[in-house]
């Protein structure tokens, strides 16, 4: 072979792999690696939010995006396992939720994109991020600092319980401090006495509100938790159970038959994470894309739910909430 041929051949041949690369990438379909620390059918209910999300930023699922999803049950010793699960499968970012999540997935991969969302923690604080305009690392998503969310709940709890003067908070121990600091501090400022009761794993949730009534309190209150999202309905029951009046972060908790809820929208804030994760698969690095705050939060009451306790929601109160449920 003449070298001018030879020299031809192995141009040809160089060219020819990156055009094979490139055609091989284009095929591929991204996996979204998606950790709910819950049981598995809330994942049905969130999946098509997520996917929504995802489909907005040009990624339909079947044929351009595979959605893996790994659900715990409530068990975060799971956490590790269901997290090795999907780094092994090569997924091309991570959507954890949750702060045990959050930390487990920051634990198992420097290197994968993570978009969290964790209602929970202060991640700059927690060391997780540089600054919520630029993370810095492979982690981004959407984060909330607790910041007037305490009073908020109490001052509602105050007008709908005449005379309310005990409170029993329930806090699951996997989620920060945070929010313990601050309700304690609200409840000073408004003289009302608490107990904070913990709830670590979803075996724990009927013994823990038999313990909460036997306290006697004027009202209950659920901080923030992914354990208090995926198993409300059990909780919703409880209240009614033994006659507590209750307010939580999530609305779902009164349109399962609680009374009272005022929070982020988690329908927007799933879609959100959705869109986020898009914009991660198209090219943008977790360290460069902004985290970021829910923006958009509801008062939901329910009046059902109050006539059963023989309560009344103040007419201002229900001019105030997004939604009344009848």
């Amino acid at each position: 072979m003449r070298r001018r041929d030879f020299i031809r051949l192995i141009g040809g041949a160089a060219a020819a792999w990156p055009a094979a690369a490139r055609a091989q990438q284009a095929n591929k379909v991204p996996k979204v690696g998606f950790l709910y620390p819950g049981p598995e059918a809330m994942v049905a209910k969130r999946s098509p939010l997520l996917l929504d999300g995802l489909r907005s930023e040009g990624f339909h699922a079947p044929d351009q995006l595979m959605l893996v999803s790994r659900a715990t049950g409530g068990d975060p010793a799971r956490l590790a396992p269901l997290l090795n699960e999907l780094v092994a499968v090569k997924v091309d970012v991570l959507v954890p939720l949750g702060p045990a999540a959050t930390r487990a997935a920051r634990s198992a991969t420097a290197s994968i994109p993570i978009v969290a969302a964790d209602l929970e923690s202060d991640p700059i604080e927690s060391g997780w991020l540089a600054s919520l305009a630029h993370p810095g690392g492979n982690l981004t998503g959407f984060f909330l600092d607790f910041p007037d969310f305490s009073t908020k709940w109490l001052g509602l709890l105050k007008e709908t319980v005449p005379g309310l003067a005990s409170v029993v908070v329930l806090w699951d121990p996997a989620t920060a401090t945070i929010q313990t600091k601050a309700i304690a501090a609200a409840a000073k400022a408004l003289n009302i006495k608490i107990e904070i009761m913990e709830i670590k794993a979803p075996g724990e949730i009927e013994a823990v509100l038999d313990a909460a009534s036997q306290r006697s309190p004027d009202g209950l209150l659920f901080l923030s938790s992914p354990l208090f999202s995926a198993y409300t309905k059990q909780f919703a029951d409880l209240t009614l159970k033994h006659h507590l009046p209750a307010i939580a972060f999530f609305s779902i908790f009164p349109r399962a038959g609680g009374l009272m809820s005022y929070g982020p929208n988690l329908d927007a804030l799933y879609r959100e994470l959705g869109v986020m994760a898009g914009k991660v698969l198209k090219g943008t690095k977790p360290a460069d894309l902004p985290a970021e705050r829910p923006s958009r939060f509801e008062l939901v009451v329910n009046l059902k739910t109050a006539k059963a306790l023989n309560l009344n929601i103040p007419n201002s109160m229900q001019l105030l909430a997004d939604e009344v449920i009848e």
